[in-house]
């Protein structure tokens, strides 16, 4: 009987994670603009072909996402959503852009973690870092970490804006959280988020 009540609840939270990350799959792809391909040619296209405004700065503009950890390497290897355990964080965040290649930002990122077929939220991040901007919609965010877990450390960000539209630029970031303090030893993980820049 104990047996089946685990299997029960490891399959419970097994259905719930499976059901976040559709529904965060399904709202990524309905926010994703449909002529991308479009889009592509016309940001490649010769200057005398584009009218661009001249931006002014400095500029602040703001940002949601999701992100989640794919695995963090510690005293062992830990991968996300195994042993019925998984997390998902919501990053919202304020860039205050200087010029075309100098900026900072501000996050703040809540995480829900979910286990043994509950979820609550068991985290929240504040992580600060200045932006390097390059051409192509590239851009290097060195960020310092400060976490209500008691962890402390830097996550290196390198961002992509994959598509662009009048209101919003669409982007995919690779992030390696390294953390330390809290008695643990020290940690390095492999995060993906995906979210959008109001413009």
């Amino acid at each position: 009987m104990k047996n089946n009540l685990h299997t029960n609840q490891r399959t419970a939270a097994s259905r719930s994670f499976i059901r976040l990350i559709s529904t965060v799959g399904i709202v990524t792809a309905l926010l994703t603009p449909r002529n991308l391909f479009a889009q592509s040619i016309v940001n490649n296209a010769p200057d005398t072909m584009k009218t661009v405004a001249k931006q002014t700065y400095p500029k602040v503009v703001g940002y949601l996402s999701f992100i989640l950890p794919i695995v963090t390497v510690s005293n062992s290897t830990t991968y996300n959503f195994s042993k019925s355990t998984g997390s998902i964080g919501f990053p919202v965040g304020i860039n205050v852009l200087y010029s075309d290649r100098f900026g900072f930002s501000y996050e703040i990122t809540p995480t829900i973690k979910s286990s043994g077929g509950t979820s609550k939220t068991s985290n929240l991040l504040f992580d600060p870092g200045t932006m390097f901007r390059f051409d192509h919609g590239f851009t290097i965010i060195t960020r310092l970490a400060f976490e209500t877990e008691g962890r402390y450390g830097f996550t290196p960000v390198f961002n992509q804006v994959y598509a662009r539209t009048k209101d919003v630029n669409y982007f995919v970031a690779l992030s390696l959280p390294t953390r330390f303090g809290d008695s643990e030893a020290a940690s390095i993980g492999l995060n993906l988020q995906i979210g959008f820049i109001f413009n």
